[in-house]
């Protein structure tokens, strides 16, 4: 459906498609402004906006038929274009500050249990007279208590960031400047007529 036009320069993504509609979710019964990409058309400009410079901006070339270029609908694309892009990051964003919450709330009752671990291994060694016993029970204790501390962990050292690159991505995108491109369909369409030869007749 969609397929590059050239290949992508260092800031710039090309597209070229028979008809605007391609680029959407053809079921989707929103106006064509609030409209979602349709998924390998955002695969394929997130895919080629991941390979470009971080701090450059993006433009987004889209390569339609003249008469697609001349209809209502292209006067829209660029404010579709941002509007899906801006509403993706939000979006994201809502996930990192959610996974950012759960990783506060588990962060409290990690430490929580640790201190507790900690406390009940102390507390255990003095009641214990074998050794080695106590020096189990000291372990157990601890071990268990840095388990517990190990999805927000994991959620502050590791998921976060994903998630707060992606958003990063859209957000670039969602600033993207959206340039068409017409061509013509004519010389594609149009055939020689067949030559008849008047000596036959």
């Amino acid at each position: 459906m969609v397929k590059p036009a050239t290949e992508a320069a260092a800031d710039l993504i090309e597209i070229r498609v028979n008809e605007i509609a391609q680029l959407f979710q053809t079921l989707d019964p929103f106006p064509f402004r609030e409209k979602d990409l349709a998924a390998e058309a955002e695969d394929y400009i997130v895919g080629w906006a991941r390979e470009l410079p971080g701090k450059r901006p993006i433009k987004i070339v889209l390569h339609l038929p003249d008469t697609e270029a001349e209809g209502k609908a292209s006067d829209d694309l660029a404010e579709a274009f941002n509007r899906y892009f801006s509403d993706r990051a939000a979006a994201i964003q809502r996930d990192l500050n959610e996974l950012l919450r759960v990783g506060r709330r588990s962060l409290a009752i990690g430490a929580s249990i640790l201190v507790a671990c900690l406390l009940i291994a102390h507390g255990a060694a003095g009641y214990l007279i074998d050794t080695a016993f106590k020096r189990l029970a000291e372990e157990s204790f601890l071990i268990l208590g840095w388990v517990a501390n190990w999805r927000p962990l994991e959620i502050f050292l590791y998921d976060w960031w994903p998630l707060a690159h992606r958003r990063d991505l859209y957000t670039r995108l969602s600033a993207a400047f959206i340039e068409l491109r017409p061509y013509s369909v004519q010389a594609r369409t149009s055939s020689p007529q067949p030559r008849i030869d008047q000596t036959r007749l």
